[in-house]
């Protein structure tokens, strides 16, 4: 549970580490928030999430990133492509919970930080419960994953990508109440979390519940037709406990690193 702080400055941050982009809300997301990253297909929100991991797994901390329909292959190689240099970081592939003490250890014997990729794909094809690879089950075992990635080692961050995977998996019944006890499980956990979440390519909303109103804050990617081009944008619709400039920036990947550039809408040439 996040403490309350004596002033502002006692606030700690987590960067985006999206050049010019992190000066538009006082440094940062502030730890133990619980952001969404929403956007439609292609718009870069599991890379930007999945930067924040990395970047601070360099600093030394702890970051999971659990991943519910691409397979940890298919997101490493993905990485390696965008010029991530895993030999700097501790990695632990996640893909057997047979292993998961020994995975576990790997964490605890290192001397750098680590970053864990979960992939619930894999996880899946090795139980053969029928009872639980068929009910709501499943958000059980995120959760003791977490819970015990937390306890047993350490855990800062946290990235689940997506929501409407899990929709799909869990098949909620009453997903407006479920969802408020999956945050405030994720808030009892003081992890900083970033939850990707799918949304219409016009932007007409953040989310398929209640999570936009659940959540600390909401990063809204975009594609916007520009001539004949399509630009990616990022903007902070909201972040509590923060002051922001709700600016729309032109997101770019370049040299292996994100910029928002422009601190506003594209100018027309």
């Amino acid at each position: 549970m996040p403490h309350i702080v004596r002033n502002k400055d006692e606030i700690k941050r987590v960067k985006t580490y999206i050049e010019g982009f992190d000066e538009n809300m006082e440094g940062g997301i502030p730890e133990g928030h619980i952001v969404l990253f929403a956007g439609s297909a292609g718009t870069m929100k599991s890379s930007v999430s999945f930067n924040i991991l990395y970047n601070e797994a360099l600093k030394g901390k702890t970051a999971l990133y659990l991943t519910l329909e691409q397979s940890y292959p298919s997101l490493v190689n993905h990485c390696i492509n965008m010029g991530y240099d895993f030999n700097k970081i501790n990695t632990v592939i996640m893909k057997d919970l047979g292993n998961f003490h020994n995975d576990i250890a790997k964490l605890n014997n290192s001397d750098k930080g680590n970053l864990v990729i979960v992939d619930v794909g894999c996880i899946r094809k090795e139980i053969k419960d029928v009872k639980v690879s068929e009910n709501r089950s499943w958000m059980n075992v995120i959760k003791n994953i977490i819970k015990k990635i937390k306890q047993e080692a350490k855990l800062d961050l946290f990235t689940l990508d997506s929501l409407s995977a899990l929709y799909v998996l869990s098949r909620f019944e009453n997903p407006r109440i479920e969802l408020f006890y999956i945050f405030e499980f994720l808030r009892d956990m003081d992890i900083t979390s970033f939850l990707i979440s799918e949304i219409p390519i016009d932007g007409s909303k953040y989310a398929e519940y209640d999570e936009d109103f659940l959540s600390d804050g909401i990063i809204h990617l975009r594609l916007t037709p520009f001539r004949r081009n399509i630009v990616r944008e990022v903007s902070i619709v909201k972040m509590r406990t923060t002051k922001c400039n709700h600016d729309v920036h032109s997101l770019e990947f370049k040299n292996g690193k994100f910029m928002a550039l422009y601190g506003g809408q594209n100018p027309l040439l």
